[in-house]
């Protein structure tokens, strides 16, 4: 294995990078990404009985904060409960894009590696190219060593190219499925606590009053 690298000459170099920086992108993503770190099972249900029973102390909201990307969502509908329903909404919103982007982390590294891969594949295909007509042009088209060197250079930088990227393409593309997969579960856990909040709510303060006053004129 090691020969065949050698063989690829110095544009193996910025494609063994990439592969490398793209497998531990590939191995943190599939850490982070896990769907018991992201989506903790019956957290949305837990988060709804405390807005159910007002168990919602700021140790409890902080706690949840910590806890998950979805914690973290739903904490920040519980830091705004008091307020209407659009405002909440909107805090969950602004929070949610943040979220995303946090899910979203390093994705477009892992694109763009995908993207180059072939791309540095076909720079050591040239170099290797223009290494075998220098071989020519010294000494002519009786050694075949040195025009197989340059073939061999190219040939091992194509394949090298494409075995990077075409991973690399599938994973990225795999990474951005599972988010938008995420995305969607942690909108219905939100507005499911949205209605939780919006029904326990207690009446403002001005129906409180026209209540309680015709209440007592019909009394």
């Amino acid at each position: 294995m090691f020969e065949i690298l050698k063989a690829g000459g110095w544009g193996m170099v910025p494609i063994l990078i990439c592969s490398a920086i793209a497998l531990a992108i590939v191995l943190e993503r599939f850490w982070t990404l896990r769907k018991s770190a992201v989506l903790p099972p019956g957290l949305g249900e837990q988060v709804r009985g405390w807005a159910h029973s007002q168990q919602l102390s700021p140790s409890h909201i902080q706690a949840l904060r910590e806890n998950s990307p979805l914690g973290e969502l739903l904490a920040s509908a519980l830091d705004v409960r008091d307020r209407s329903r659009a405002e909440i909404k909107e805090r969950i919103e602004d929070t949610g894009r943040h979220v995303v982007h946090g899910l979203e982390r390093y994705l477009n590294t892992l694109g763009t590696i995908a993207l180059i891969g072939p791309l540095l594949g076909l720079l050591g295909t040239v170099f290797g190219l223009i290494r075998m007509f220098l071989a020519v042009m010294l000494s002519g088209v009786g050694d075949p060593m040195k025009m197989a060197g340059g073939i061999g250079e190219a040939l091992v930088c194509t394949a090298s190219g494409l075995v990077v990227a075409i991973p690399a393409y599938v994973l990225h593309r795999y990474f951005r499925s599972r988010v938008q997969g995420y995305v969607v579960q942690m909108e219905k856990q939100a507005i499911a606590l949205l209605d939780e909040l919006a029904n326990g709510k207690a009446p403002p303060a001005e129906l409180r009053t026209i209540t309680q006053s015709g209440a007592r004129a019909a009394g």
